[in-house]
């Protein structure tokens, strides 16, 4: 018996949880010496709760034994109670029986900056891209454009030049240099290099006039046609592809910026999801538009698995919130509501899913007129539950100043960690509450109104005989805080009335 109330001593009346937190190196002993002379011990720290009960102090033959048991299980619950360090790469977490798992972070669909990190693999039919050769070419980097562009032009110069060097060959024109009574193809074409430099002032239209064709050569005379039209084509193709990649909006949307933290907090008694965009210059995005993805793999109900599945986030696309004025910062909400995707999550399920909302703002450009479109990304350990942006708008004289320094900024507001669902709930049960309370004490009303009729009163007696007699009652305590006394008014006939 003595063996059985020291290691297993009874049930106390009340469960106490542990809060104090001890220095790395002193943690086991006092730990260890606190269970000794408590007899505290943890009844599911293999589960990962802290869950302890306080019995009566042991006795002394036995404190070996409990100790060392006991300071194992208070080793273990310090490991528990830890507080997670979160690192750029992996995240450790206890499982369910106070293993050591690694987590991996989630890797982003899309990047901060609005690069999609998808690479496409396996690619076979690789000819579909020399259809669409004019895409293909402003798709390129800077690099390869601009070594497209110089071996366009230095390809048709040499090629060129080779035919008109062989014409020459073949006619025998670089035998006969000194034949003033020879009239060649080409004058002044002693060789390679002169039918080179004869090809890029055909083909640039320069013309310095010492390198001529003649009329004696008809084959000449269709050659320069045809390298005069394919030049005109080379020069239209190329300073189109450079002239396209130039204009190209991708840099605009440099300027358009994104929070780096999403929030969620109420707003008019509701929970919502709020995100900030701006735009740095001066000149704005003429047709501006948002959408917002949730990216989130999930499993159907037959067991196909979608790894990662779009759900489509509404910021006002029934009300047309979605399109905006761009002026000035502002503040994107998506109100959590029964359509939502986090309606039932709540701020302790928020830290535990992996998920991404990607936001996507779409204009075009008033200087250029060209589409823009700037993205951005969201995990979720970078939303905020509980918090709410910083204002950063005041009245200057004469305009309004915008401090993009608070752009960022965030700050706690008093926000409930309950989900939207039940949050929801615990209004409509108030609600019933109040009313099925007014309505009991409305229900009361009339009786009450009827015992005081029944006393006599002055003013019936100056009433006629056949008419019926009103007496206004008092408002009681409900109607006079909700307002519902002249709606529900407390009115009641005499009993007289009733009578007849």
């Amino acid at each position: 018996m003595a063996l059985e109330n020291s290691v297993f001593p009874s049930c106390p009346d009340s469960l106490s949880l542990p809060v104090e937190e001890k220095v790395e190196g002193e943690e086991v002993e006092v730990a260890t010496e606190a269970t000794a002379s408590t007899g505290v011990f943890n009844l599911l720290g293999e589960l990962g709760h802290v869950v302890t009960t306080e019995t009566a102090p042991s006795p002394p033959p036995l404190a070996k034994v409990n100790r060392s048991f006991q300071a194992k299980l208070a080793e273990r619950e310090a490991q528990a109670n830890e507080p997670r360090k979160k690192t750029q790469g992996t995240e450790k977490e206890r499982g369910r029986f106070g293993w050591v798992r690694t987590r991996r972070k989630r890797q982003r669909y899309v990047e901060k900056n609005g690069r999609c990190n998808v690479q496409h693999g396996n690619m076979r039919e690789t000819y579909r891209f020399l259809t669409d050769i004019f895409t293909t070419l402003v798709d390129l980097n800077w690099r390869c454009s601009l070594f497209v562009f110089v071996m366009a032009y230095a390809g048709t110069w040499l090629f060129f030049g080779a035919i008109w060097y062989l014409i020459a060959y073949c006619r025998g024109d670089l035998d006969h240099l000194e034949d003033e009574t020879w009239t060649p193809c080409v004058n002044n074409v002693n060789g390679f290099i002169s039918a080179f430099l004869f090809s890029i002032e055909t083909e640039t239209t320069i013309g310095y006039g010492h390198r001529v064709i003649t009329d004696q050569c008809p084959v000449g005379t269709m050659l320069l046609l045809l390298q005069a039209i394919l030049g005109s084509m080379v020069n239209a193709f190329m300073v189109g592809c450079m002239f396209v990649k130039i204009s190209q909006p991708n840099k605009r949307a440099e300027t358009l910026v994104f929070s780096k933290h999403a929030v969620i907090s109420l707003r008019d008694d509701k929970l919502c999801l709020m995100f900030r965009v701006g735009d740095l210059r001066s000149s704005h995005i003429v047709g501006a538009n948002m959408r917002a993805k949730l990216i989130k793999s999930k499993q159907t109900q037959e067991g196909e698995f979608i790894p990662l599945d779009q759900t489509d986030i509404s910021v006002g696309f029934e009300t047309g919130d979605d399109r905006l004025f761009l002026v000035s910062p502002l503040v994107i909400s998506h109100e959590i509501d029964v359509h939502s995707p986090f309606w039932d999550m709540s701020q302790a399920q928020l830290e535990k899913e992996d998920f991404e909302i990607v936001v996507i703002l779409e204009g075009m450009v008033e200087a250029t007129g060209m589409t823009c479109q700037a993205r951005s990304s969201y995990l979720a350990e970078e939303v905020l539950w509980g918090h709410r942006f910083s204002p950063m708008m005041s009245l200057a004289e004469g305009f309004f100043d915008i401090d993009y320094g608070a752009f960022h900024h965030t700050f706690e507001v008093v926000s409930p960690s309950c989900s939207a669902r039940e949050l929801s709930l615990a209004a409509a049960r108030l609600d019933a509450h109040l009313y099925w309370s007014i309505s009991s004490r409305l229900d009361e009303e009339p009786t009450l109104t009827n015992q005081a009729a029944k006393q006599p009163d002055s003013g019936s007696a100056n009433s006629k005989g056949g008419e019926p007699t009103f007496i206004v009652g008092e408002m009681t305590d409900i109607q006079e805080q909700t307002g519902m006394g002249e709606l529900n008014g407390s009115i009641a006939t005499d009993q007289s009335e009733s009578e007849a």
